[in-house]
């Protein structure tokens, strides 16, 4: 795959999971990285770890459904590296788990607040910087099965994670004319601490279930491998790709 030696980063969500592996790879390609997220320890310790392997690394806390962060944190990764090339719109909560009659618009809007209307501050911040610098860049929305399928009490995780396929397929319409490619990726099964979170809610033996008779690989995916699917789709080989949706699932949107 092409070098990114020179080029600059963002990922959100970067404290943990796959937010934490892709900016790991991204490093390891050679980008400059900005690490954002809510959690400060998480975030400098990354920083940390990426500095010690020799490769730039930057972070800001950031809460994606504040204006005003996402617009501190995109400029924050000018003031440091002077450039924006590849953003990774990775942020997101699952929230409550809560049958339609229960949820409350509280909670609704908590998820949506973050999921969705994090997604969208997030790309017109990205977007203005990235056709402000005049070099292009790509971007890279991450969603979920959940953008294709719902699931009982999941009605605001499920919308959220719906309302990024038209979110990104409209944005990518306005900016590949433009020389910025924008794509969603939407992982299934991925062994974070989401999933486990998952477990508790459902217990190991109904999702040893799934994996086993609904995912084709036969198990759960590991943060690394989606960062691989991420990092592709910023690349220069993934140069005739944009508004589109890559599932790394295992096979189970095949079998659902």
């Amino acid at each position: 795959m092409s070098d990114m030696t020179g080029k600059v980063a963002l990922i959100t969500g970067a404290s943990s999971g796959i937010g934490r592996a892709t900016s790991k790879a991204f490093a390891t390609r050679g980008a400059k990285v900005v690490l954002a997220a809510r959690r400060e320890v998480e975030l400098a310790t990354l920083a940390s770890e990426i500095e010690a392997q020799g490769e730039k690394a930057s972070f800001i806390v950031t809460d994606v459904s504040i204006a005003k962060d996402v617009e501190r944190m995109v400029a924050h990764a000018i003031e440091t590296f002077g450039r924006l090339d590849y953003a990774v719109n990775n942020a997101g909560i699952e929230g409550k788990i809560a049958n339609i009659t229960d949820l409350s618009e509280q909670d609704w809007d908590r998820v949506l607040a973050t999921n969705l209307t994090g997604t969208f501050l997030c790309l017109q911040h990205e977007a203005r910087v990235m056709l402000a610098g005049g070099h292009g860049g790509a971007i890279v929305n991450v969603g979920s099965v959940n953008s294709f399928l719902g699931f009982p009490g999941g009605s605001a995780y499920a919308a959220s994670k719906h309302g990024q396929i038209g979110l990104t397929t409209s944005v990518s319409a306005e900016l590949a004319p433009l020389g910025i490619r924008v794509n969603l990726v939407c992982p299934g099964f991925v062994d974070t601490s989401m999933h486990q979170r998952l477990r508790g809610l459902l217990g190991d033996e109904i999702v040893d279930k799934i994996l086993s008779e609904s995912v084709h690989t036969r198990r759960a995916g590991r943060p690394d491998e989606i960062a691989q699917a991420i990092v592709f789709l910023c690349s220069d080989e993934a140069s005739y790709i944009s508004g589109t949706t890559l599932t790394p699932d295992g096979g189970f949107t095949l079998t659902v």
